[in-house]
C-alpha cells in the first residue's frame, strides 16, 4: 500500500524528543469536519502539525437548513471571517430566537429569543420582577421587555450597538444558513490555511498494540497514518465506534423522538428572523427561512407514526412547493461513553445525537474544538487530560439534554399517545431539582459556564405555563410607585429601538438565487475582516 501523508514534511519536525502532534486526520467532512479542520488550522499556524481531512465520495452528507445560536457569531469572529461575507455565500438570514407554538396547548405559543430580558432590579434578574408584576395584577406583557422578540414578532432586525441606549446594547442573534454551502466555505478557508484533503473511502483502521488507531486504510489501497485522529463521520462512527468500540448512552427514555424527514420547499412571503417549532401530535415541525428556500424537517417517533404519514403532516403544514425529494433520518437520542477515546475525539453526528430543537449540534462542534484546544495533547495522550475533557463535555451535552427534555415534560397536551407519555415520564434528577426549585422559589440555579442561561430556563418555565409559588424577596424592594415606572420605562425602551429597525427582507438583495459560481468561496484574505 502507498502511503499519502505527506509523512516526510511531519517527520522533519522537532527532534527525537519531540512529542508534538504532528499529523491529525479528520475523517468526514461536512459542516462538522470543516469546522473542526477550520479552528484547528486558524490554531495552530507554526506548529509544524497536518491537519488532513477525509472525504468519502460515496457517502453524502445530511447537511440541510440549519440554525444556530449566537456563539456562531463568535466563531466567525475567532476564524477572522467577515460575517457579511459569509451570509452572502452561505444564504443566512438572521436568527433573533425560537418561536415555539402548540407545545403548551394547541393554539398557545411563547418566544425563547436572544439577548437581555428587562433589566436586573436591584441585582435580581428581571424575570423575579416579571413575576412581581405578574402577582400584583399589572398584566406585564413579554414583547415589551425582550427586544429580540419584538422584531421578531414584526418581521424587523436591527444589529445590536454597543454604546446604544437600552435593550439595543444587549440584542444578539444567530444565523440561519445552507450547511451545504458552509461545508464548502469553510473547506476553501482551511484549504487556503495548509489543510489538505482527500477524497476516499475507509476501508478499515489499524490499531497499535496498546488499541490506539495508527492509520486509515482506503478502499483504493492507499493508507494514512496520523498521531491523533477526529471522527466527524456520522451517525456510523467508523472510529469512534466501529473501531473502538467505545459504546452508547441511550437518552430515548426522556426524549422519545427517533426519525426525521426533510425537505426544503420554495419560499412565499416574508423571510422571519427566527426559527419556528409547531408541536405536532408525533413530535415536532421546525421551519429554518433562508435566503433561496426555506428547510423544513418533522422530528418525529415513530411509535406513534409511520414515515408516510410523518411527510404528509409536513407538507401538509408548509404548504409550499418542495424543491428536493424529502430525507428520512434515524437516530438514537444520547452520546458516546467517552468522547476521547484514546488517540481518537468524536465531534458532530459521531459523537452522539441531540434533537436540533434548541439548535445546539453546531455550537457542540464548536465547543468541542475549543475544549480539545484547551487540552491539546501530545504524543503521549495523557489519561488525566482525557478523563478532564470527557467529564467536561459529559457535563455540557447532559445539561443541554435537560433543557431540551423541560419542553416536553412541562407539556399540558393530552391529545397524543406522545405527549401523554411525556406528562408523565420519570426525569433525570438534575432536571427534577432545577424544576423543583422553581417551582418553589421562582428561582433557577444557575451554573458557571453553562450555555443556557438562568433567564433561557425561565423563558421555557414561563412559556410552558409553570408559575412559582413565589419569588426573590428582594424585588419587593422598590416601592410599588418606583416599580410601576420601573417597568414602564423599560417597555418604553423597547418599543422605541423596534420601531425604527427595518424589515428583515431589506437586508437580502431582491434577485434570484445566486449561480454556482457566484457562491463560490473568497480567499482567506477577501473573506477576513
Amino acid at each position: 500500500m502507498v502511503d499519502i501523508a505527506g509523512a516526510a514534511a511531519a517527520d522533519a519536525i522537532g527532534g527525537s524528543g519531540d512529542r508534538r502532534i504532528r499529523r491529525i486526520a479528520i475523517v468526514g467532512g461536512g459542516t462538522a469536519g470543516w469546522v473542526a479542520a477550520s479552528m484547528l488550522a486558524r490554531s495552530l499556524p507554526g506548529y509544524g502539525c497536518v491537519i488532513t481531512v477525509i472525504e468519502s465520495p460515496d457517502i453524502g452528507t445530511i447537511g440541510v437548513g440549519e440554525a444556530t445560536i449566537p456563539p456562531i457569531i463568535d466563531l466567525l469572529r475567532f476564524l477572522d471571517i467577515n460575517e457579511a461575507d459569509f451570509v452572502r455565500h452561505t444564504q443566512a438570514t438572521y436568527k433573533l430566537g425560537i418561536r415555539f407554538i402548540d407545545w403548551r396547548q394547541v393554539g398557545e405559543s411563547y418566544w425563547h429569543p436572544f439577548g437581555t430580558f428587562g433589566a436586573s432590579i436591584n441585582r435580581r434578574p428581571f424575570f423575579h420582577a416579571w413575576q412581581r408584576a405578574k402577582a400584583e395584577g399589572l398584566d406585564p406583557q413579554f414583547n415589551d421587555y425582550s427586544l429580540c422578540a419584538a422584531l421578531g414578532d414584526a418581521g424587523r432586525f436591527r444589529f445590536p450597538d454597543a454604546a446604544g441606549p437600552g435593550p439595543v446594547s444587549g440584542l444578539r442573534y444567530a444565523l440561519h444558513f445552507d450547511a451545504g454551502l458552509v461545508a464548502n466555505y469553510l473547506r476553501a478557508y482551511a484549504e487556503r490555511l495548509g489543510v489538505q484533503r482527500l477524497e476516499r473511502t475507509v476501508a478499515s483502521a489499524g490499531q497499535r498494540p496498546d488499541g490506539s488507531l495508527e492509520a486509515l486504510a482506503f478502499t483504493d489501497g492507499s493508507r494514512l497514518e496520523a498521531d491523533f485522529f477526529i471522527d466527524c463521520s456520522g451517525f456510523r462512527g467508523v472510529l469512534i465506534e466501529q473501531v473502538l468500540k467505545t459504546g452508547y448512552v441511550d437518552w430515548s427514555q426522556w426524549l422519545p423522538c427517533d426519525r426525521a424527514v426533510a425537505v426544503p420547499t420554495e419560499r412565499e412571503g416574508p423571510r422571519a428572523p427566527y426559527t419556528l417549532a409547531r408541536a405536532r401530535s408525533a413530535g415536532w415541525q421546525w421551519r429554518i427561512p433562508l435566503q433561496h428556500r426555506v428547510g423544513n424537517g418533522y422530528v418525529y417517533a415513530s411509535a406513534h407514526i409511520d414515515d408516510g404519514a410523518a411527510l404528509d403532516d409536513l407538507l401538509a403544514t408548509v404548504g409550499e412547493t418542495p424543491l428536493a425529494e424529502p430525507r428520512f433520518l434515524r437516530f438514537k437520542t444520547g452520546r458516546r461513553k467517552l468522547f476521547w477515546n484514546r488517540n481518537c475525539l468524536a465531534l458532530g453526528l459521531a459523537s452522539g445525537f441531540m434533537e436540533p430543537l434548541e439548535s445546539t449540534s453546531i455550537h457542540l462542534v464548536i465547543s468541542g474544538v475549543y475544549n480539545l484546544l484547551d487540552r491539546f495533547p501530545d504524543r503521549d495522550f495523557d489519561q488525566n487530560n482525557i478523563d478532564a475533557y470527557n467529564a467536561e463535555v459529559t457535563e455540557e451535552v447532559e445539561r443541554i439534554r435537560d433543557f431540551i427534555v423541560l419542553h416536553y415534560c412541562t407539556t399540558q397536551r393530552e391529545d397524543s399517545p406522545l405527549w401523554a407519555h411525556c406528562r408523565s415520564m420519570t426525569l433525570p434528577d438534575s432536571l427534577l431539582q432545577r424544576i423543583d426549585i422553581y417551582k418553589a422559589t421562582g428561582r433557577i440555579r444557575p451554573r458557571p459556564g453553562e450555555l443556557f442561561t438562568d433567564t433561557s430556563w425561565f423563558y421555557i418555565f414561563e412559556g410552558m405555563g409553570l408559575s412559582p409559588a413565589a419569588y426573590d424577596p428582594l424585588a419587593d424592594i422598590a416601592s410599588e410607585g418606583a416599580f410601576a415606572e420601573i417597568m414602564t420605562g423599560l417597555a418604553r425602551a423597547t418599543a422605541a429601538a423596534a420601531q425604527g429597525a427595518p424589515s428583515h427582507d431589506s437586508y437580502f438583495p431582491p434577485r434570484a438565487p445566486p449561480s454556482r459560481a457566484d457562491l463560490a468561496p473568497p480567499s482567506v484574505r477577501s473573506g477576513a475582516s
